[in-house]
């Protein structure tokens, strides 16, 4: 099963939506701002995008030019930053069984749904 990682919030994430819905494939979105993501399904989400948590930060979120910019995390500490601050990750993500990517541009999307779909 397809997953897609939603801010409704954010017109990215928003496009990413409307692209997987254009496919016609069956999928659950997530919409991580109101049942925020667990330590652990972000760690598996990191392995499946192949990425650093470090990585997938929305560097222009005020809250990271406030408090974080500059200042150096661990991989556990930035989970935990994420976790305690969804607004820092990049949207949208969209997950399938086996590899996730961050889909900006949506068209990245095409990676999971070609792989997993």
């Amino acid at each position: 099963m397809i997953k897609i990682y939603h801010n409704s919030q954010c017109k990215k994430s928003r496009a990413g939506l409307e692209y997987l819905r254009g496919k016609g494939l069956d999928f659950e979105i997530v919409e991580y701002m109101k049942e925020p993501i667990s330590e652990g399904d972000l760690e598996k989400l990191l392995m499946k995008l192949n990425s650093k948590p470090e990585e997938i930060i929305r560097r222009q979120e005020e809250y990271f030019k406030k408090k974080l910019k500059g200042k150096k995390f661990n991989d556990h500490e930035w989970i935990k930053i994420i976790v305690q601050n969804p607004r820092l990750l990049k949207r949208p993500i969209v997950e399938a069984q086996y590899k996730a990517v961050w889909g900006d541009p949506v068209e990245r999307i095409e990676e999971v749904i070609k792989k997993d779909g």
